[in-house]
C-alpha cells in the first residue's frame, strides 16, 4: 500500500511577509525605549557626579515625570481613539482653582471640594465628547474653545471672589481631612525611615531633622501615575473595550459596522482625560498648598508630545500607554537633568520641538510600513 504524501502549503502571494526588523519597528514603544536609553546614557555621562542619581535627585525627576505621565495616559487613550483634547492644561488650572475656592473661600470641607471639582471636570470632559460626536466638528476646534473658556473662568472667579489670582491656605484646610492624603500624602514612609537608620540612603546631617532620611516617602503623585499607567495598559491590551478604542481611532465607520459603540467610546475617553487632569490638579494643589490661575499652562501640548514620542500615530488607531509613559519619563529626566548638567533651562523647549519633529517623522515612517504606502 503506497503512502500518500501531503502537498506542501503554498504561500499566499497576497500576504506580504514582514521581516523581524520591520516587526520590531512597528512596536509603539520603540521610540520611547530608544529615547529613554539615549537620555539616561547622556546624563549618566555628563551629570553623574551632580547628585542627579542620588535619592533626592531620583525623587526630583521621578516626581516631574509622574506629572507628565498622569496626563499622558489620558491623552494617549484619547489619541488612539482618534481625538485630541487641547483643554487639558486649562482643566488642570480650573480644577485646582475650584478646589481652592470651595474649600478656602466658601469654607467647604476639603473632601467635598475635591469631589465637586472632579464631578465638574468629568462633566466638562463628557460635554466635549458629546459636542464632538454629535456635531462632527474636529475635536481640535471644540477643545480649543474649551481651553479658552476654562482659562477665562479660572482667572475670573478668584478675581471676583478674592480680588487675586492665587488662593493659598489649602494645606491648612486639609489637615485632618480623610480624602486629602490620597492626593497629597506619602507612602512607604516607614521603609524609608528604616533605610535612613541603616545608612542606605542619605540623611540630614544637621538641624532639627538631623538623622532623618532626605527622602522620607513616595509622593502620592507617583503612586497615581503608576496606577493610571497600569490601568490604562490593561484596559488597552487586555479588554474588549481596548479593542474598541483601537477600532474607533483606526476606522470609525468600519467599527460601527461590526457593532462597536464608537460614540460612547470617544465620550468616555474625553471623560477619562478630564479625570486624569483632575487627578494632576488635586495632587498639585495639595503639594503647593495653593491654586494659581496660570497652573497647567501648555500641559496639553506636553501631554501630546509625550504620547507621540511614545509611538502613537496622530491619525489614531495605534499607540501604547507604556510608550506614552516612557515619553513622559524622558520629559522629566531631561527637564531636571539640564539643571544638574548646568545647561540653560530654556533649552528644554528646544528639546521638546526637536524630539517632537523626530517622533512625527519616525511615526510617519511606521504608518507607511503598517499600511504598505510608499
Amino acid at each position: 500500500m503506497s503512502e500518500t504524501t501531503q502537498p506542501k502549503p503554498v504561500a499566499d502571494e497576497r500576504v506580504k511577509e514582514m521581516s523581524s526588523f520591520r516587526r520590531a519597528l512597528i512596536r509603539p514603544e520603540l521610540g520611547g525605549i530608544c529615547g529613554t536609553i539615549a537620555v539616561f546614557t547622556f546624563f549618566l555621562l555628563f551629570a553623574h557626579d551632580s547628585g542627579m542619581f542620588n535619592s533626592q535627585g531620583v525623587l526630583n525627576w521621578s516626581t516631574v515625570s509622574a506629572q507628565f505621565m498622569i496626563i499622558a495616559v489620558g491623552a494617549c487613550l484619547l489619541m488612539i481613539a482618534g481625538e485630541f483634547d487641547l483643554s487639558v492644561g486649562s482643566m488642570i488650572g480650573f480644577a485646582g482653582m475650584m478646589i481652592a475656592i470651595f474649600s478656602v473661600t466658601l469654607g467647604w470641607p476639603v473632601w467635598l471640594a475635591i469631589m465637586v471639582a472632579f464631578v465638574l471636570c468629568l462633566a466638562i470632559g463628557a460635554l466635549n465628547g458629546v459636542i464632538v460626536v454629535r456635531t462632527g466638528l474636529p475635536s481640535f476646534i471644540v477643545t480649543l474653545a474649551t481651553l479658552f473658556i476654562l482659562r477665562g473662568f479660572t482667572i475670573y472667579f478668584p478675581q471676583l471672589l478674592e480680588n487675586k489670582t492665587i488662593i493659598g491656605g489649602i494645606r491648612e484646610k486639609a489637615e485632618g481631612d480623610w480624602l486629602a492624603p490620597l492626593f497629597g500624602g506619602k507612602v512607604l514612609t516607614g521603609f524609608f525611615q528604616f533605610l535612613g537608620e541603616h545608612d542606605l540612603i542619605a540623611t540630614f546631617e544637621r538641624g532639627s531633622r538631623q538623622g532623618e532620611p532626605v527622602v522620607d516617602g513616595i509622593p502620592m503623585l507617583i503612586v497615581w501615575a503608576i496606577f493610571l499607567i497600569v490601568f490604562g495598559h490593561v484596559l488597552l491590551t487586555k479588554t474588549k473595550f481596548g479593542n474598541w478604542i483601537f477600532a474607533s481611532g483606526g476606522d470609525a465607520q468600519a467599527a460601527r459596522y461590526v457593532g462597536v459603540p464608537v460614540n460612547r467610546v470617544k465620550i468616555l475617553m474625553f471623560t477619562f482625560t478630564a479625570f486624569c487632569a483632575a487627578v494632576f490638579a488635586t495632587c498639585q494643589v495639595m503639594e503647593f498648598g495653593s491654586a494659581g490661575a496660570d497652573r497647567g499652562l501648555l500641559k496639553e501640548f506636553e501631554a501630546i508630545i509625550a504620547v507621540v514620542i511614545g509611538g502613537a500615530l496622530l491619525t489614531g488607531g495605534y499607540g501604547s500607554v507604556l510608550g506614552a509613559a516612557l515619553g513622559a519619563l524622558i520629559f522629566g529626566v531631561v527637564q531636571q537633568g539640564l539643571f544638574f548638567a548646568g545647561v540653560e533651562s530654556s533649552l528644554f523647549r528646544v528639546f521638546l520641538g526637536v524630539i517632537l519633529l523626530l517622533a512625527v517623522i519616525l511615526n510617519t515612517y511606521i504608518r507607511r510600513i503598517i499600511t504598505g504606502e510608499r
